[in-house]
């Protein structure tokens, strides 16, 4: 059996399921999965798929004096007729058997609690508890949670949109992942009024992000008028901060890059797990203008790194991209700061899944469920994601604020 970290294939027995202590989720086939979680808890799930996409529905406790292997079978298999029927199988449970909706406290609280292990500290998890509580969502917390619909998400939201911003936006995409969490749980249906892409994007005013977190960030809508003003400098700072840009990589990652990680032909760059953060290596699609970046650059004898330092076989300084957003007299950004720039773009204009966006910064899936169920890293997607972000921001016609301007003439 596979426990944590794989899936276990194959029929499931009776036994199995009321002894398995494993967390994980084991396949019976047919879509069904036992899911353990920390504790020992075990639910039944099914995957399956329905207009295109895949999803996941919750089909209750698994084990003694719970919904047994037998029955979760014949509850599958009936969900399978449905779906050969044209019937999306969470709206005929519904209509069969109505659930009882929790309010959206109750909810969001089970949701929290669930989640806590994933967090990446004591004070991230009471960010959301204080988020997610009476500080900002009293008005909503008692409503049954198939009942919040755009004008309850838009009274949270709108005292405190251009007030307090960075916490406005935080709290949206939390609301989004409870409601969408609601939804896989049977507890909703339809669109999500959380959503911003399409729904609240044209309700709400764009927000002007300029920092994230410690990492001072440029505007995405101004990118473009600095790439142009970094094209038309000579040095080698200049070229490594526009391969960072377009490749959205830390800076650690490009003034370490060697040539025997690039191939040029394929349109890859492979980090070494050794100098990434998470410690995996990490395949970066190069878009065109990438690629010729690369291509263009000499090649030093006796230095491996694509960015050679004046010292024999050692790279660019590590401040040499810092050094050059002062000659250029931007000490109000960082470099690491273009990251923020290119997630705030990817959300805000362009539809490319949320997982997408996170793999393209390398960052790892800390849900479990999620991470169980996705395979490979999304390299083709990521490929179309790189090379749009590519096409945007080296288009001076983009060129649309004052302070732009100002960039390019600097």
């Amino acid at each position: 059996m596979v426990g944590q970290i794989g899936i276990m294939t194959g029929k499931l027995s009776a036994r199995t399921v009321e002894t398995v202590t494993d967390p994980g989720r084991y396949s019976d086939g047919n879509g069904l999965y036992l899911v353990v979680r920390e504790g020992g808890s075990r639910q039944w799930a099914m995957l399956f798929r329905y207009g295109g996409k895949r999803h996941e529905m919750w089909m209750g406790g698994a084990g003694k004096g719970k919904k047994s292997l037998a029955e979760a079978r014949s509850e599958v298999e009936e969900y399978r007729r449905q779906i050969r029927s044209g019937k999306d199988p969470r709206v005929e449970r519904a209509k069969a058997a109505p659930v009882t909706f929790p309010t959206f406290g109750a909810f969001a609280d089970e949701y929290v609690a669930s989640h806590a292990p994933k967090f990446r500290n004591a004070k991230h998890l009471a960010q959301w508890e204080m988020t997610l509580g009476d500080s900002y969502c009293k008005a909503i917390r008692s409503k049954p949670i198939d009942k919040i619909e755009t004008p309850d998400i838009l009274a949270v939201l709108q005292p405190i949109w251009n007030k307090v911003p960075e916490t406005a936006a935080r709290l949206r995409g939390r609301l989004e992942n409870i409601l969408d969490a609601a939804r896989a749980r049977g507890f909703r249906t339809g669109e999500n009024p959380a959503a911003w892409r399409g729904h609240l994007k044209t309700i709400l005013p764009a927000r002007q992000r300029l920092t994230r977190g410690h990492h001072a960030a440029m505007p995405y809508d101004q990118v473009p008028a600095f790439i142009a003003a970094l094209r038309s400098r000579q040095s080698l700072a200049a070229v490594a901060l526009q391969f960072c840009i377009l490749s959205a990589t830390r800076s650690g990652e490009v003034l370490g890059a060697r040539w025997e990680e690039i191939d040029l032909d394929k349109k890859v760059w492979t980090i070494p797990a050794i100098r990434m953060k998470a410690g995996h290596a990490h395949r970066v699609p190069l878009s065109p203008r990438a690629v010729e970046l690369l291509a263009a650059l000499p090649r030093q004898e006796g230095n491996p790194h694509v960015f050679p330092g004046n010292a024999s076989a050692k790279p660019l300084s590590g401040m040499a991209m810092t050094m050059q957003l002062r000659r250029m007299k931007r000490e109000d950004i960082t470099v690491h700061g273009f990251r923020s720039s290119f997630r705030d773009w990817a959300s805000e204009q362009t539809s490319f899944p949320h997982e997408t966006c996170e793999h393209a910064l390398a960052h790892r899936i800390s849900d479990k469920a999620e991470a169980a169920y996705r395979r490979g890293d999304q390299f083709e997607k990521r490929r179309l994601l790189m090379e749009t972000w590519s096409e945007y921001v080296s288009t001076p016609t983009r060129t649309i604020t004052a302070e732009s301007d100002a960039i390019v003439n600097n």
